[in-house]
């Protein structure tokens, strides 16, 4: 009987940008080389990424403002446009080699649509996949969760930013995926109570476990840092 593939999860916690930007890149050259793929789950402080598809008139804001609210601007390697990372928001950067769990990009991304969607109808949210040139998780037109990924021959990393207790005001300050027209929403605006995210970590990483179908072992910090060394 064949085993499942093995994925390590790491909660980081409230992890700057930039720091899980160099992890993420560190890793994808120890999964290329053959390590164990890893499930990065944490949050951010206030930041704008910037996606390969993002253009200066997606930033709204003049440094005046970001610097008033204390938001960074980082422009990333993803692919996507413009969006908002903070505190109440679960991060998930999955490094996995899609070779060993013989997906495809569409198919790796239809899956980790569905992870985040059977999660979040663990909370009692109906939500659906982005419809033609959307991307992401939307519950009654409003983007609950953002999704954007980056492929480095089988490797993939990035992933999804899921708003469980963000302040959506902050959105105001981009064209959030170059759309506009379209609002994001939280779990919290949706469902009326708030969600920890850890505790979301946690149970999510569940559902990637079922979607996938991998094993899942929680692993601490220093020894997913000891493999990129």
């Amino acid at each position: 009987m064949n085993r499942s593939p093995r994925v390590r999860a790491c909660w980081l916690g409230s992890t700057p940008y930039r720091e899980a930007w160099d992890l993420q890149a560190a890793l994808v050259s120890a999964v290329r080389a053959g390590e164990t793929d890893t499930l990065l789950l944490l949050e951010h402080p206030h930041v704008f990424t910037m996606g390969k598809a993002a253009s200066p008139e997606h930033l709204l804001w003049d440094q005046d403002e970001l610097a008033r609210r204390h938001i960074d601007v980082v422009w990333s390697d993803r692919g996507g446009e413009a969006t908002y990372h903070g505190p109440g928001q679960l991060v998930g950067y999955p490094i996995v080699d899609l070779a060993r769990l013989g997906l495809t990009i569409p198919g790796y991304l239809k899956k980790l649509e569905e992870s985040v969607i059977d999660y979040l109808q663990e909370l009692g949210i109906e939500s659906e996949p982005g419809g033609p040139g959307l991307t992401g998780v939307w519950h009654s037109g409003e983007k609950l969760a953002a999704i954007g990924v980056k492929l480095n021959r089988s490797v993939v990393s990035h992933g999804f930013a899921l708003n469980l207790t963000t302040e959506l005001a902050n959105f105001d300050g981009i064209v959030p995926c170059g759309h506009v027209e379209k609002r994001p929403t939280s779990v919290e605006a949706v469902t009326r109570k708030k969600v920890d995210t850890e505790s979301a970590a946690r149970e999510y990483a569940k559902h990637f476990e079922r979607v996938f179908a991998i094993e899942v072992s929680w692993e601490a910090l220093g020894s997913i840092v000891k493999v990129t060394a």
